[in-house]
């Protein structure tokens, strides 16, 4: 018995290539809409965050769905003042999928060693603790949703 290993994704068609960041973006979208149609200012309507019911403090991503249901409608300003952290991340995501189907649609293969991925992943990281502590400060107030 011989064990074949799966094709490598840039020799796949340009379809197979495509399909990932393509769902992504598809789910990404339906996600939007749902936000757009039913808004998440009304308390309740998604639930309550659980981090923020058990600490009463709020956590990274507390007002995410409110930003999203702004940008939606247009008003970044709002969706800034609802989750800052989100909205500044959203161009970075956006750049990181571009290139993405830039990449597979050419079928150019990039190199992504862990030592490239460590750098983002832990700016990131530290990004996000730090927003989390500095909106649950006196200091850093204005950032609370």
């Amino acid at each position: 018995m011989t064990a074949t290993l799966p094709t490598p994704i840039w020799h796949r068609s340009r379809w197979r290539r495509m399909s990932g960041p393509t769902l992504l973006a598809g789910g990404v979208l339906a996600a939007s809409v749902l936000l757009h149609l039913r808004d998440p200012h009304q308390g309740g309507s998604y639930g309550h965050c659980p981090w923020l019911w058990l600490t009463g403090t709020y956590c990274p991503g507390c007002g995410g769905l409110r930003a999203v249901n702004d940008l939606t409608n247009g008003d970044v300003v709002a969706a800034a003042s609802s989750n800052l952290l989100f909205v500044a991340s959203i161009p970075f995501a956006v750049l990181f999928w571009g290139r993405t189907m830039v990449d597979r649609w050419r079928g150019v293969p990039r190199a992504m060693t862990a030592r490239k991925a460590l750098v983002p992943i832990v700016v990131f990281c530290v990004l996000t603790l730090a927003f989390w502590v500095l909106r649950n400060t006196p200091a850093g107030s204005w950032l609370a949703p």
